[in-house]
């Protein structure tokens, strides 16, 4: 009999397609990595999430090589060739009134390929860039509130007592508070500084990007901090622990070979998770006006921006929702497969 157990509650049976010969003296590490890859759902979401980060981070090429504008530059009174005949980006007198402004729709060519904002930027270019802001603000929240959280997990739940009380009361404090209220909040304070943020020599602009990354992963460090802390409590109390402990192995000793490599397992499994919720929060606070601030974009200052046009320009709303849609949407795909293929408590047997 081949087993591979993390826990001995649950069993599970083989994989499909896996046999005996094939389970056989694999790590579980490994294993799980052969049911992810044939996990055809899973691959496919993570194919696509790849997709969209390769063309959001290849925004600049797209910008100055194939639409030749800029997206930040404003072009009220610009033109463009469209079918041969030169037009105005922002054409005047639009609608049935023949009143207004109204900037030129797709033309499904290199340059305005889904239209013109009110300021007569490239949407195209724009929903790229803005891309690169929100995955980058997204994943990058999402990799240091699971660090953060996994840290104070393994301090909280190995030492115990008051330590783990305070930390655990501070937890519950913050997730006391709507996600987005507390982030409004934080946001507010954080942006109305003039000179910006310092920390003895570590300045921060108010502009940049690693203010709405932090306040992301501060509220959602608590997300992941509960369910890791229970792990690490249980683990704490499992025999090769105790063993450990009998041999002098130090504290750090225990916390990072013999606890954190069974826990690390669940922070996996929630990263994509935690990346998919992070960029819908960017794009919320984005366009309430207190995320990315100008002259960058994101897919929620896009969003904001057309809203305006819903009626006349849809596409410039759309765009970037639709982007915001297929990335959860792999995310979340992705991470049940993860979850699926990694579950801490799943246990393999074959007679």
């Amino acid at each position: 009999m081949a087993e591979f157990a993390y826990e001995p509650e649950p069993e599970v049976s083989l994989a499909p397609g896996e046999s005996v010969q094939e389970i056989s003296g694999k790590s579980p590490w490994r294993l799980a990595g052969r049911r992810l890859l044939r996990n055809r759902l899973a691959m496919a979401a993570l194919g696509l999430f790849l997709l969209i980060v390769a063309v959001s981070f290849a925004a600049p090429l797209y910008a100055h090589h194939i639409a030749h504008t800029d997206p930040y530059a404003s072009n009220i009174t610009g033109t463009t060739v469209v079918d041969g005949k030169r037009v105005d980006v922002v054409q005047q007198g639009g609608g049935k009134l023949g009143i207004g402004e109204i900037p030129i729709g797709a033309t499904w060519h290199s340059n305005y390929f889904v239209g013109a904002d009110s300021q007569g930027r490239d949407v195209m270019a724009r929903v790229l860039y803005g891309g690169r802001a929100s995955l980058g603000i997204g994943i990058g929240s999402a990799a240091l509130c699971c660090l953060v959280a996994l840290l104070l997990a393994l301090v909280a739940g190995f030492f115990g007592g008051w330590l783990d009380s305070f930390l655990s009361r501070l937890m519950d404090l913050i997730w006391a508070f709507p996600v987005y209220l507390l982030a409004i909040s934080l946001a507010t304070v954080l942006l109305t500084q003039e000179n910006g943020l310092k920390w003895g020599p570590i300045h921060v602009d108010p502009s940049s990007l690693w203010v709405p990354a932090a306040i992301i992963a501060v509220v959602y460090v608590p997300y992941v901090f509960r369910p890791v802390r229970g792990q690490v409590l249980s683990i704490r109390e499992k025999e090769y622990v105790e063993a450990a402990i009998s041999q002098g192995a130090s504290n750090l000793r225990l916390m990072f070979s013999e606890i954190l490599p069974n826990v690390v397992s669940t922070v996996i499994v929630m990263l994509p998770l935690m990346i998919a919720t992070t960029v819908l929060t960017e794009s919320a606070l984005s366009f309430l006006s207190i995320g990315v601030q100008p002259p960058k974009a994101s897919w929620g200052t896009i969003i904001n921006d057309g809203q305006n046009l819903l009626y006349v320009r849809p596409l410039v709303a759309i765009v970037p929702g639709v982007m915001i849609v297929l990335t959860v949407l792999s995310l979340n795909l992705l991470g049940d497969g993860v979850r699926d293929a990694l579950d801490p408590r799943a246990k393999v047997k074959a007679r």
